[in-house]
């Protein structure tokens, strides 16, 4: 089941700009349109998953944040590597 939520969550983000992010509920309503609420915490775990291994960020009023315990409302988008200017 974590295979399709990655799959998923990475094809919806495919489909957005650059540094663009989208919501767990989008994942979760692709994955189930009718019982999409019940797919948020396989969602959540796979985010922070992919969170820790540097592939994506969680973001919350618009910022990074660190993946571990937050709550409320979250947004992820694909991680972005600060480049430093020589």
């Amino acid at each position: 089941m974590s295979q399709l939520v990655e799959e998923t969550l990475f094809d919806l983000l495919s489909q957005v700009r650059t540094g663009d992010s989208i919501s767990p509920n989008q994942v979760a309503k692709a994955i189930d349109a009718v019982n999409w609420r019940r797919e948020l915490p396989k969602v959540r775990a796979v985010i922070i998953g992919l969170a820790r291994q540097g592939r994506l960020d969680v973001l919350r009023k618009g910022k990074p944040i660190e993946p571990e315990g937050f709550k409320g409302v979250y947004r992820v988008r694909l991680a972005q590597r600060e480049t430093q200017s020589v």
